[in-house]
């Protein structure tokens, strides 16, 4: 018998793209909510139940929640002030609870403990004990940096012929969002109802001097790792107009990668989904027209 599944932010790039993969694969009855349900039409046409959902209104969620057997909770993006996010996955982990989910599978973050200096990874931590004393099933995924930010940083590297960073010769084991979408779709269709944790990554960990070597044999462009200290790259990010916080958290995950917390690889994409991550040079491969198109300033 199928089981009802909910995915929660929707309308977010990596909801949306877990939507279709479900879609495609027929699973469900689908629920998924949002913020903004008069965006999502579309999905309605498609046999979707698209529901209203405010994580700051933690009392309505149990109803937006109601019926689904398993969820994606896609951790939210309210990190205007400390503890707002932590606040929201918390009130859906109760309102998962009320509404009679039986499982959760939660977006997290590679190695959130407290020894993580990455400014967000709190909140990961605290959502993934909170999912612990709740007694639910759970599918925790530790999704680890995103291929998809490197084009930015390499279109901006190709430019000046200097990919600076803070992070020293650590090693990122970064994963595309397809194919972390790809994996929190596997992991919510999927009949496993005890808990686990999963590192989500790409099949090697690589540094920014190895990304600086890929990047210039795709585009035949001499690009020169610089590594900084990273309060020079915080200073340098805010001069440049980045709000504080911002500039803040970016600096963060640079020290992650120094300090070796982002350096994990694993096989769990391809465990969960029978198709293998995509390597970093796989990925810029494809995108290599858009590396080298013009900067704007």
């Amino acid at each position: 018998m199928s089981q009802p599944l909910l995915v929660t932010g929707a309308g977010g790039q990596l909801g949306r793209r877990v939507v279709d993969l479900l879609l495609a694969r027929g699973a469900g009855p689908l629920i998924v909510t949002t913020r903004h349900p008069e965006r999502l039409g579309e999905l309605g046409a498609r046999g979707v139940e698209v529901r209203r959902a405010d994580f700051d209104a933690p009392a309505s969620l149990a109803e937006a929640f109601a019926g689904a057997a398993r969820l994606l909770l896609i951790s939210t993006d309210a990190l205007d002030r400390p503890g707002r996010r932590i606040a929201q996955h918390r009130g859906a982990i109760e309102a998962a609870m009320k509404a009679g989910v039986r499982h959760v599978v939660y977006t997290s973050l590679t190695n959130p403990g407290p020894g993580s200096p990455i400014t967000i990874a709190p909140d990961h931590q605290a959502t993934e004990d909170a999912l612990a004393e709740s007694g639910l099933g759970a599918t925790v995924l530790r999704n680890n940096l995103y291929a998809d930010f490197l084009v930015a940083s390499v279109r901006r590297a190709l430019a000046t012929g200097r990919l600076v960073a803070a992070t020293g010769d650590g090693r990122t084991g970064y994963v595309t969002r397809e194919d972390c979408a790809r994996a929190a779709a596997a992991a919510l269709a999927a009949d496993f109802d005890g808990r686990r944790v999963l590192d989500i990554t790409g099949p090697a960990a690589v540094s920014q001097g190895e990304i600086a070597q890929i990047a210039s044999e795709l585009t035949g462009k001499a690009i020169a790792y610089v590594p900084v200290a990273r309060e020079a790259l915080e200073q340098g990010m805010q001069e440049a107009g980045m709000p504080a916080q911002v500039a803040a958290l970016l600096a963060s995950f640079d020290e992650a990668i120094a300090r070796g917390t982002l350096d994990v690889a694993t096989g769990a994409v391809e465990e969960l989904t029978g198709k293998p991550a995509e390597g970093v040079r796989s990925f810029l491969a494809r995108r290599r027209e858009e590396l080298l198109a013009p900067v704007e300033d």
